[in-house]
């Protein structure tokens, strides 16, 4: 069984990517918040929202390299999708960049 760049098992892969953008993208963007927040105001301590960020960018990264495996795009396209993860907001402008591109070669449509 051969697997193209616009069969299912990529449209699945490209899925399951956008919605860990999208975890990934609003954990980090609530630890910064609580971080501020913090150290800015005082308040109480919010390190559990780091360890559940971290979880869930292991499993983002996971998912980022099975949709570059899976669709062979170049490495360039794969680090800006690492390096997303890191900083706040970035998730989701690299996602919607990530989906147009795969829009563009006839994915996810």
């Amino acid at each position: 069984m051969t697997e193209t760049a616009t069969g299912k098992p990529v449209e699945a892969a490209l899925f399951r990517y956008r919605i860990a953008a999208y975890i990934v993208g609003t954990l980090l963007l609530i630890a910064c918040t609580a971080s501020i927040v913090k150290h800015g105001f005082h308040g109480p301590d919010f390190l559990w929202i780091w360890f559940v960020h971290g979880y869930f960018y292991v499993v983002y990264l996971v998912l980022a390299f099975d949709l570059y495996r899976r669709t062979r795009w170049p490495l360039l396209r794969l680090a800006e999708m690492i390096l997303a993860g890191l900083l706040p907001g970035l998730t989701f402008v690299i996602e919607r960049r990530v989906a147009a591109f795969a829009a563009s070669r006839g994915i996810g449509r």
